[in-house]
Parts: structure tokens; sequence; C-alpha cells
């Protein structure tokens, strides 16, 4: 049956965030995901998951600039070595948060810059990367994210990430298909999960409501639907609820309790 991971950057947002390992736990999430660590030691979040009976499911690798608008950097020539450093930065809070998957943001696509010139960069540093992390035991994933959300966005379809995947071969470079960028993009969400979720490439699921990213129960997708498509092709993974809240986090959660797959 699937499982929920609470995103924490979206999440309860009414609590401090070290406040919400707590928040998540009691509404019943067994693991949590984030997009940075990286403003807290290790140990103050490995603490947070231990008192509350919490997994760390997956966080974002540093993305750059991030407060300049940077989102990512994997695609980006010229910023290998930062990339590098970044990576073995994340990998550093994966072994101490027991994280089995981190997510490498591929970046804005600089104006002016050939896109094969990016293609190459991309494939270079998913490679490196995919090396580092296979000799720690942690997959790396690629997402495709809209650019309405993100104008710019050097990766969007999920032919796209999956082509990338398979030339660069690594089997610990998985992709990271989040249904709420899938729908923008592409629509057609239970034959796209029919398609990929079989070839073992996909690495996590993330959901929200499309279009305002409310609740999932809130808009256009039906996902109790999605759910049992998931469940039916026997997806084990872990499903990121990547949501802003239209209220209250606990309250908005009656999707989850009426759905009956909860953990």
């Amino acid at each position: 049956m699937p499982r929920f991971a609470a995103n924490l950057s979206m999440l309860y947002p009414e609590h401090d965030f070290l406040d919400r390992f707590a928040a998540a736990a009691r509404d019943g999430f067994k693991a949590v995901e984030y997009l940075f660590p990286y403003a807290y030691d290790a140990t103050t979040l490995a603490q947070r998951l231990a008192d509350h009976g919490l997994q760390q499911v997956l966080f974002n690798a540093p993305p750059g600039d991030w407060d300049a608008g940077e989102r990512g950097l994997a695609c980006l020539p010229g910023r290998e070595a930062e990339f590098r450093d970044g990576v073995v930065r994340a990998l550093a809070y994966a072994a101490a948060l027991n994280c089995p998957r981190v997510h490498l943001m591929a970046g804005k696509a600089p104006a002016g810059v050939d896109r094969a010139a990016l293609r190459r960069t991309y494939l270079a540093n998913l490679t490196w990367a995919a090396q580092q992390a296979a000799a720690r035991g942690v997959d790396v994933l690629i997402e495709p994210i809209n650019t309405r959300d993100i104008p710019g966005f050097y990766l969007n379809r999920q032919d796209e990430a999956h082509a990338i995947a398979a030339e660069v071969g690594a089997p610990n470079l998985k992709v990271q298909m989040d249904l709420y960028h899938l729908q923008i993009v592409e629509g057609d969400v239970a034959m796209k999960l029919r398609q990929y979720l079989p070839t073992g490439r996909v690495g996590h699921l993330q959901i929200a409501g499309v279009p305002m990213r409310h609740e999932p129960d809130l808009g256009e997708l039906n996902h109790d639907y999605l759910f049992s498509v998931i469940d039916e092709l026997g997806f084990d993974g872990w499903i990121g609820c990547e949501y802003r809240p239209k209220g209250s986090t606990s309250a908005g959660l009656s999707w989850l309790k009426r759905s009956a797959i909860a953990q």
C-alpha cells in the first residue's frame, strides 16, 4: 500500500521547522522529506527523527544561491566544482540522517547557452554524482519540474528524465516523479504511472492538488484513483506530500484518513 511522507518545508507552516517533526508524527506520518537540511546541524535533525520515530526519505543537494533565484547546479557549465562540493555535503548529511536518496536539482537553463552544452554538463555531473552516491548506498534523483512554478527550469518532461537516466546507466540514478508537475506539463497521469513505474527507474513520488498546490483532494486530479493505480503496480517507495495546506495542515489531512490507505 502507498506510504506517505510529510514534506516539512511545506506542511505545518504554523510551527517552527524543528517542531514540525513532532506535528507530523502526531498525525501518523512515519517518514519526512524537506527541501534542504543545511541550516541545521545534522545531529540536531537526526535527534528529531529519533525522538519521533520518523524516517528521513529525501532532501535536495545544495541548489546554488536559492535567495538569488538559483534552482540547482547540475546542468550549469562552469559550476561543476560547486556542484561536486554540494554533492559531497549532501552525502554527509544523508549518512548522518540515514537518508537513502538525494535529489539533484537540474537548474535553470541560462539564456544564450546551447542546450547541447547543458545536456553534456548534466550527464557528466550526474554520472559523477551517481558514482559517489553508490559508494555510500544512496540513490540520486532527478525531477522534471514545470516552468510555471520555476520558469526556465532545464528538465520538464518524464520522457526526458527517463532518457537521461537510461543514458547515464547508473542503477542508483532514479527519477523523482511529482504528479503535480506531471499533470501541469503532460497530463495523462495514470498512463504515465503505468508506463514508468514498472521500469524500476522511479525512485520517489510526490503529490499535490492541481492547479493551486493545496491538498491532493482539492483540484482536478483524482488522487484516490491514482493511489489505487500505484498500489496495483506494486510501487513500494514513498509518496511525498509536497503541497501548501489551504488551512490547518492537520485538519486538511482528511484526504489521507478517508483514503483508508494511510500507513
